[in-house]
């Protein structure tokens, strides 16, 4: 809820500035008022920016492969030990389909 509220602001911010900058350069470019509304449309976007990365709930490929290469060492591990590789393979997919996705 509160992302959605920051990213609608931001966007608010964006038209609002677009629309300030479009109406100083008419009404007279007051140099001033141009950094201040540029200014503002700068920390909507880094604010904007921040959001989006702190509140991500993909999980980046890099940590995927790593989760599976530790996955598949355990079960040569296992195997190694003297466990039935099917039953282990078999018990992974089995927690793979219950589990948290």
């Amino acid at each position: 809820m509160a992302t959605r509220l920051i990213t609608r602001a931001c966007i608010v911010v964006f038209v609002c500035g677009i629309a300030g900058l479009i109406v100083s350069s008419i009404a007279g470019n007051n140099n001033g008022v141009v950094l201040s509304i540029g200014g503002a449309i700068v920390v909507a976007a880094i604010v904007l920016m921040t959001v989006n990365t702190v509140t991500v709930h993909e999980r980046i490929d890099a940590f995927d492969e790593a989760a599976a290469e530790q996955l598949e060492n355990h079960v040569r591990q296992l195997v190694e030990q003297g466990a039935d590789e099917a039953d282990v393979r078999s018990l992974v997919r089995e927690a793979r389909r219950i589990g948290p996705r």
